[in-house]
């Protein structure tokens, strides 16, 4: 018999802990086998004559219950079954809430979707003020909605209008924030937790925390009506309608309200299976597992040599970020060579300002911020590199001056120390021609802003050690980043299957289509932002300098319409220097407006004429049939790693899973067709490549099975 993962032991006090240790496995998830366990060990609880009250605790160093194991849904094969797994979950959380006695919830750690259910279910809760406990229910991030109370409790708890904002956007809370809002009862040292919830039971049941007015005033009839209606609209104009995970959430809730517990329980079951046999959460479902199974991986065949510290070439935007991420994330002393004190300044400056930030939000102390800060220093020279066991690239975008850099760093360096260009469509190859040690360059390509973005590139070149490639994946893990190995070709992945889409939208731009427009097509398709401001946001002259690399290697798909020249010399660089396609410099919220002055510019005169639907379309189509050639190419190492690239690198809608999942969708014949069709009224660009052709005629997909992914336990945390 499987040894269970709830145990349970009596205090001298008489007070009953219950620890939740799921062995083997390094967080703690809810399984459905759990069922029986917890009504099991909750029997075992109430034959003691004279027990107290119950302590939730887990016996994890670091989570209470990270979430359910999602892998239950993966099995499930209609909607009611599903919505009975709900149903399975809603009853046992009943039975917790019905205690005669106090039940109290000891969180230390990730309390998520699962586990805070659990803890709702529980008459009170305390956590502790580490920096690792969180608190919230992510299931809408999965396409999802909570399916074990989670939509009841939590507004009666905190209110509606919090209960919906944690629900609809999936974010997590930190101990102050979850203490502030009513969500635990008190928050404490690790050290005192165990022997608070304890106290929290001897004391016994409290009153119910009285709702603020506001929320009060909210939660009748005429307060509700428009709570719903303004969640309605914030919520649709974020997914468009195509997350139907928001609106399950906003009519189950709404039910529980106006018809009670009963009737909302019932909602949030049959809502949950509907949800979980959607196509958006099934694509959602299948980014997380992969995304899990990529963490795991080391990229190459060798093992990683440790790494100590590290140096960045270059105090720009690029540099100060990676510098960032480096320190502040991967807790690893950093070195910021530049050859002017102000990039250094600025590079420091960076990392200050978003350590203020956090301190602003109360996320971090100025005693931490001192600490982190003193992990960067700088210097004009190379003062120290010897020791540096990496260094990372991150000069302008010139093959000359970079290949001047790995001969520095060889001179300055160890022989050991790796060089990663952080270039964006430099062959690798070509960087490393007259290097001494070619086994230890290679290119680590970020997205900017480097502390947003998830996503970087791994590229190794021919001569590219495996060691030098374990290491570099393990740097970039340890810097919070999703790493993708990728061919050192040029463009690599991203930024090859992001040229087409943004040349296509400056064509649609050039036939007189109004920028906004076309941003709004791909933004209704699920983009976050459309193409034209995404060239604003990169910069319109970094877009620029590397369409002629592209061109070279791949043709004429790949020309920049002649007119981007006119902007380019009207010295419009975006965002950065305030002049873009957009308007910049004026404060105050509302939406990004063109600037009018670009269609003169352009010799344009502005009029919809295209519909949102055909842009889209046209736009799209261009970055898949890049896709299938890059995936054809080996670009690539498999249809996963194109899909989390395309998502974290460029926002490609997650709810379609990325442009691989989304191509077996439709079908390599649909994609086909629509080329084709595209290819006759717009032109040869359009003609689908070989690869989707062959697809097309013998009905194979990028996928071929399932995957080993949905093999792996995980959480919905």
């Amino acid at each position: 018999m499987t040894a269970s993962a709830f145990t349970f032991s009596l205090r001298a006090d008489n007070v009953g802990v219950i620890t939740f240790d799921v062995l083997g496995e390094k967080l703690n998830t809810l399984k459905a086998e759990f069922v029986g366990q917890i009504r099991e060990v909750i029997a075992q609880a109430r034959r003691q004559p004279e027990l107290a009250g119950l302590v939730f605790i887990s016996g994890k160093p670091d989570s209470f219950i990270a979430g359910a194991d999602i892998t239950m849904i993966a099995a499930c094969r209609s909607a009611e079954e599903a919505a009975a797994l709900a149903r399975q979950g809603q009853k046992v959380m009943a039975e917790i809430a019905a205690l005669p006695f106090p039940a109290v919830a000891a969180i230390h750690g990730a309390c998520l979707g699962g586990g805070l259910e659990l803890a709702l279910a529980c008459h009170q809760r305390v956590c502790t003020l580490d920096e690792k406990t969180r608190l919230g229910l992510p299931e809408v991030q999965l396409g999802l909605l909570p399916g074990s109370g989670g939509t009841q409790r939590l507004p009666r708890l905190i209110g509606a209008s919090h209960a919906l904002d944690l629900m609809l956007t999936g974010k997590t809370l930190r101990a102050k924030q979850a203490l502030k809002l009513g969500l635990v009862e008190e928050a404490v040292p690790q050290t005192i937790l165990l022997e608070t919830a304890v106290d929290m039971v001897l004391r016994g049941r409290q009153p119910r925390r009285v709702l603020p007015l506001s929320e009060r005033m909210l939660n009748a009839p005429m307060g509700r009506a428009l709570l719903f209606k303004m969640a309605t609209r914030r919520a649709e104009a974020k997914t468009r309608g195509n997350y139907p995970a928001t609106r399950k959430i906003l009519s189950v809730v709404r039910t529980g309200l106006q018809q009670g517990r009963s009737a909302g329980y019932a909602a949030e079951a049959k809502a949950f299976g509907e949800l979980a046999m959607s196509p958006e959460s099934i694509a959602l479902r299948g980014l997380f597992f992969a995304t899990t199974e990529i963490k795991k991986e080391s990229g190459a065949q060798a093992a990683p040599q440790e790494v100590k510290s590290v140096a960045v070439l270059g105090g720009g935007l690029m540099g100060g970020g990676i510098a960032y991420v480096t320190a502040c994330r991967g807790n690893l002393p950093v070195r910021i060579k530049d050859v002017r004190p102000e990039g250094i300044t600025h590079a420091l400056k960076y990392s200050w300002d978003l350590l203020e930030k956090k301190i602003a939000r109360r996320q971090l102390t100025p005693g931490q911020r001192q600490r982190q800060m003193a992990l960067i220093s700088g210097g004009l020279d190379y003062q120290g590199f010897r020791r540096r066991d990496l260094v990372i690239e991150a000069v302008f975008e010139d093959l000359f001056l970079k290949q001047k850099m790995v001969a520095e760093v060889e001179a300055n360096a160890s022989p050991d120390t790796i060089f990663a260009s952080n270039t964006s469509s430099l062959p690798i190859s070509d960087i490393a021609a007259h290097a001494r040690r070619p086994e230890n360059v290679i290119g680590l390509h970020y997205f900017s802003p480097v502390d947003k973005m998830p996503l970087v590139e791994v590229i190794p070149h021919a001569q590219t050690s495996e060691q030098t490639l374990a290491t570099t994946v393990k740097l970039a893990k340890l810097q919070g980043k999703t790493p993708i190995v990728v061919a050192d070709s040029a463009g690599f992945y991203v930024n090859r299957i992001l040229t087409p889409c943004i040349n296509e939208a400056l064509r649609c731009l050039l036939e007189g289509e109004p920028i906004e427009n076309i941003d709004e097509a791909l933004a209704d398709f699920g983009f976050p932002v459309g193409p034209i401001q995404l060239l604003d946001e990169v910069g319109i002259d970094t877009g620029a300098h590397i369409l002629p690399v592209l061109a070279a290697a791949w043709g004429e798909r790949f020309q920049a319409p002649p007119a981007l020249d006119a902007v380019l010399n009207d010295n419009r660089k975006g965002r950065k220097n305030g002049r873009g396609f957009y308007r910049y410099g004026k404060k105050g919220g509302g939406k990004k407006l063109p600037d009018a002055t670009i269609y003169k510019l352009l010799n344009v005169h502005p009029k919809a004429h295209l519909s949102k639907e055909l842009i889209a379309r046209r736009c799209v189509m261009m970055l898949l049939n890049e896709a299938a050639r890059a995936f054809d190419e080996n670009v690539i190492r498999c249809a996963r790693d194109g899909d989390i690239g395309a998502v974290f690198g460029i926002g490609f809608p997650p709810f379609t899973g990325g442009p691989f999942r989304y191509m077996d969708a439709l079908g390599a014949g649909q994609i086909v067709a629509q080329l084709e069709q595209l290819s006759r009224t717009c032109g040869a660009r359009f003609t689908p490549c070989e690869r989707l052709q062959k697809m097309a005629q013998t009905g194979e997909t990028f996928y071929k099975t399932t995957g080993k992914a949905n093999t792996q336990p995980v959480s919905t945390g």
